[in-house]
């Protein structure tokens, strides 16, 4: 569980934390804490048993005598949800009401591993703060601007009508907040970008005039770019061929392509840091699963700009796009004919909010934007409330 405290407007923390293995032996919180530009942490690694034990000790730190920054939890006047999955129902920032949380319920087939627990965080901040408005902001919100031609599977309608199969996409908090960075920096209302959130998950969409109009995960995350633990795209055969065999069923397989993949497979390691130190000392598998990687994302790049009819820009964002310097050289080495030019010190230089690292004569800007989930869901919830 991530979290951030905002005063909105601004768009500077007061406080964030993160709230990590919830259950297991060895959980803890680092909650940080920023007064004049100073910043303090303090570690709990207290057992976490639950959400709701994690929110119990969230809303004491954020209250602690000595370090807190509220004098009560009345005082936070909005709680903002990411929510993975909202289906066909939600196209923005939503007021949670009862309707929206059976909605979120229903939706718990199509992201099993994501809406229960949404659902369940958004009951336990109903009860912790329970004079905040509660809002909800869905990872799929961004991506209902796809057309059907481009959202639709080639199968039966039934199965679209009845079962609400079809192509989704997630990240799409992300990819709005780096496109909308991207436009300002271009001075570009109509600019046609291509975003590439790279992360532990995946993904790439092509953007038009700020509308999402194709994306790579489909209708559930597994599709694709290759990620940390997923596969990506993989011919269907492939499912179908090990679900006939002895010992496979659907879980083995959900848990091969979903946990066991990507990365993972080929290296153990899901950190493309390790993963880049197993290739500097000689390992093959680790060489390979990176022009692997590389290109995935260099194939749909291309079919995005067809997709497009043109470019703009192409923005790198996330733990690995923001920070592996080679990742972002191998995706973009042998574009020449697209005229996408990377300045590879330009390329090297780790810090900045924006940084372009094109070459002067490049056709194509290549930015580099770090993402903030959190703050969009703070922008989103606060303009929600003001209207």
């Amino acid at each position: 569980m991530k979290y951030q405290l905002f005063k909105m407007p601004s768009d500077k923390p007061i406080c964030s934390g993160l709230i990590e293995k919830i259950g297991a032996e060895g959980s803890f919180i680092k909650h940080k804490v920023w007064v004049e530009n100073e910043e303090k942490v303090i570690e709990d690694q207290d057992f976490i048993k639950d959400h709701s034990d994690g929110l119990n000790k969230v809303l004491a730190l954020l209250s602690d005598p000595e370090a807190g920054v509220i004098r009560s939890k009345e005082e936070i006047v909005a709680v903002g949800h990411r929510v993975v999955h909202g289906g066909e129902y939600f196209s923005g920032p939503t007021f949670i009401t009862p309707e929206t949380k059976e909605k979120i319920k229903s939706l718990s087939s199509l992201a099993p591993l994501h809406n229960p627990v949404s659902y369940q965080c958004i009951e336990i901040a109903e009860t912790t703060f329970p004079t905040a408005k509660q809002v909800a902001i869905f990872d799929t919100a961004f991506h209902q601007t796809i057309p059907e031609y481009a959202f639709r599977y080639a199968i039966p309608e039934s199965y679209y009508y009845e079962e609400k199969i079809r192509a989704y996409g997630f990240h799409g908090t992300s990819h709005y907040y780096v496109t909308q960075k991207a436009m300002q920096w271009l001075n570009k209302p109509d600019a046609k970008i291509i975003s590439i959130h790279l992360g532990n998950g995946c993904s790439i969409t092509a953007v038009d005039s700020g509308k999402s109009i194709d994306t790579s995960m489909g209708f559930g995350p597994l599709s694709g770019l290759i990620m940390g633990t997923r596969s990506g795209d993989i011919d269907p055969s492939v499912i179908l061929h090990l679900l006939s065999q002895d010992g496979y069923t659907s879980e083995t397989v959900s848990n091969l392509m979903n946990k066991q993949s990507g990365l993972l497979g080929f290296t153990g390691s899901n950190d493309m840091r390790d993963v880049r130190g197993m290739e500097q000392n000689g390992s093959q598998p680790a060489h390979l699963i990176l022009e692997m990687y590389a290109y995935r994302i260099r194939k749909y790049i291309g079919s995005y700009i067809a997709v497009l009819n043109g470019i703009d820009a192409i923005v790198f964002t996330a733990g690995v796009g923001e920070n592996d310097s080679r990742i972002r050289e191998s995706i973009c080495a042998n574009m020449d004919y697209l005229q996408i030019n990377l300045d590879k010190e330009k390329n090297k230089i780790l810090s900045g909010e924006i940084r372009e690292i094109n070459t002067i004569n490049s056709a194509v800007k290549i930015l580099v934007i770090s993402t903030n989930e959190e703050f969009e869901i703070a922008r989103q919830t606060y303009t929600l409330m003001n209207k």
